[in-house]
This record gives C-alpha cells, structure tokens and sequence, in this order.
C-alpha cells in the first residue's frame, strides 16, 4: 500500500494526514525515530488504524516528513558543483547533511539501512543523495583535492558517524561541524 498523496484526500482525511505528520515531527524530534506510533496517533487525535492506513510502514512516515528535506539536500549538490574550490563545497554539502540528520535522533541509522535495501521507502531519497555526493567528490577528485582512494559512499558514512558520534558527545563537545571539519583533514589529498 502506498500513501495517497495529501491533494487527493477528502478535507477530513487531509485533516487527520496532517495532525500526523505535526505530532511525528514533534515526537521524533523528542524521542527519535523510535518514537512510538501509537502514542503519534493518540496525540494526533485519531486511532492506530487511521495513521496506518497514511503510513503503512514507520518508513512510509518518515519519507513523508522528510522527502523535502532529502530532496533540497541532492538538489544542494547542483548548486555546489559550481563552488570556487569542490573539496570546500563538498564539505558545505556534507556539512548541511549532517545538520538535516540530525533533526531526528536514529536517522542515520535509518538512511545508512535504506541506502542498502532499494525496497526501503527512504531508498529513493538516499539514493538521490548519494548521486548527488557521487558528482561532489568526483569533481573534488578530478579537482585532486581529494584523496584519490575516497568514494561517495566513504563521505557519507563518515557523514552518517559524525553524526552519530554527535548525537552522543556530553554537553554537545565536540560539535558537529568540528567533527565533520575533522573528517574533511583526512580527506584532503596531501
């Protein structure tokens, strides 16, 4: 089963489409993506069978709050492609990756599986994203401000343990971006 885009619901579907996508943001935003669907769905004001008939899967849910976000951030890499220096706008791309990632606890752990399994909902987004880390680091490569043994798919799992490595770090030290700027050094061709 596939969600029915919002446009073509009934007013009260519509209604009831979006209090759940509000309290999924809410929750996951509080709890992460682990957060429980039934309790979304209480809050929301309707029953277990109402949010799974929108969003038969957890991941059917999580592509509908984010699919904007992901597809901004491949859409990001275009314009990054015409930055002064790649490596520099390869790190800006990654940078804002790690940023939108961490907008809800346990996504990475989720994007990091979807990229893996083209049957996952979030496959198409992730996928999209690493196609558009694919022509930054290639440009950064033929740039040779890459180290020359450096993959898409290498960034964005260094990208994905930043993350993650932050979401953990006590008091927020170190941040985000030095974690990711700590990641670029190594990247760097010497």
């Amino acid at each position: 089963m596939t969600e029915v885009p919002a446009r073509a619901m009934r007013a009260d579907a519509r209604r009831n489409y979006e209090r759940l996508l509000g309290e999924a943001k809410r929750a996951f935003a509080e709890q992460g993506i682990d957060a429980s669907l039934e309790e979304i769905a209480r809050r929301a004001g309707v029953g277990i069978g109402t949010l799974y008939r929108h969003f038969p899967t957890r991941e059917a849910l999580l592509e509908a709050l984010l699919s904007e976000r992901f597809d901004a951030q491949a859409a990001g890499a275009d314009e990054l492609m015409a930055h002064p220096s790649p490596i520099d706008g390869l790190r800006m791309w990654a940078l804002r990756l790690a940023e939108m990632s961490m907008s809800y606890r346990g996504l990475v752990e989720a994007t990091a599986a979807a990229l893996a399994n083209e049957s996952s909902q979030l496959y198409r987004s992730c996928h999209a994203m690493q196609e558009g880390a694919s022509r930054l680091v290639t440009r950064a490569l033929e740039a040779g401000q890459l180290r020359a043994d450096v993959t898409a798919l290498e960034v964005l799992l260094l990208v994905n343990s930043s993350v993650w490595a932050a979401e953990r770090a006590p008091d927020g030290t170190p941040s985000l971006a030095r974690l990711v700027d700590l990641v670029f050094l190594g990247l760097r061709a010497r």
